[in-house]
């Protein structure tokens, strides 16, 4: 093991990884990447305290880093509504935004009147959705369906690990449809066209899964469209159907449930300001 002040050690990451992000960008995530494998939290950093830490490993962290590896999948993990999910090319790292439509769903199912909640996630990648729903709210009947065997065994690692009671299936929504029937049904689907490849940085596409990501430039409301239809007989009298969306569709998706027989739908905004997911109830 080496030792070096934590300030020293924070800008010694920064000049390794240096012209490959925007320097703020780059800083943030020097800063988690020395959190997460060194545990050096702010407060190490204030006082410039030692830090012990492994040479090999974080020259080896370092190649990752340089070759645009996300950090989450360098640490093997990604922090969710504050709870570290296991991550790799199988399936989407948890986001930010997404923590907001959980804690909009959490909001929902207070609401609601029946002793145990049935939820289903659909798409449902490390599982940190259902996970997250069946942690935060006791009594839930939760499940997660996904196309991706791959997917469907990390999202049960994570449900073992962090001892949460969710029953994960495969499915292709785009093939079959739901059986159960269910208070709630949430979904991240796949939405980002094709055609925004271009603008996308090479952590995203080199190493996330297409599947997860993409939809034809010609249907980009391809997924909304057959989960709308094929949640409506899966849903409970006065269900709801939660969706994270694309930015520039949220209209559009608002049209289209309301077009397919859903009522009061609601557009809400992220703390970025974007249009970032609907709620819809039948």
């Amino acid at each position: 093991m080496s030792q070096k002040p934590a300030k020293e050690l924070l800008r010694q990451v920064i000049n390794e990884l240096a012209n490959l992000y925007e320097e703020r960008e780059l800083t943030a995530l020097a800063r988690h990447y020395l959190h997460d494998r060194f545990h050096v939290d702010s407060i190490k950093l204030a006082l410039n305290s030692p830090v012990h830490f492994d040479e090999k490993l974080m020259s080896h962290d370092l190649k990752l880093l340089r070759a645009a590896t996300p950090l989450q999948h360098v640490v093997g993990f990604g922090v969710f509504y504050g709870r570290r999910f296991k991550c790799g090319p199988d399936a989407l790292i948890p986001r930010p935004e997404t923590e907001e439509l959980v804690s909009w769903v959490i909001q929902g199912i207070g609401e609601l009147k029946d002793s145990q909640v049935r939820v289903l996630d659909i798409g449902t990648g490390t599982g940190c959705i259902p996970i997250t729903l069946a942690l935060e709210r006791k009594g839930l009947k939760v499940e997660g369906f996904d196309i991706s065997s791959e997917a469907l065994a990390l999202a049960q690692k994570n449900a073992e690990q962090l001892k949460a009671d969710v029953t994960f299936s495969r499915l292709d929504i785009l093939q079959e449809n739901l059986i159960g029937r269910y208070h709630v049904i949430v979904s991240n689907p796949p939405y980002i066209p094709e055609s925004d490849k271009a603008q996308m940085h090479s952590n995203v596409l080199d190493y996330e899964p297409g599947l997860a990501l993409f939809v034809p430039n010609n249907d980009p409301l391809l997924f909304y469209r057959v989960i709308a239809q094929k949640a409506m007989p899966a849903l409970l009298e006065g269900g709801s159907l939660y969706f994270e969306i694309h930015e520039a569709y949220g209209h559009e998706v608002m049209k289209l449930l309301e077009s397919e027989g859903y009522q009061n739908v609601s557009l809400k905004q992220d703390m970025q300001g974007k249009d970032r997911m609907i709620r819809a109830r039948i």
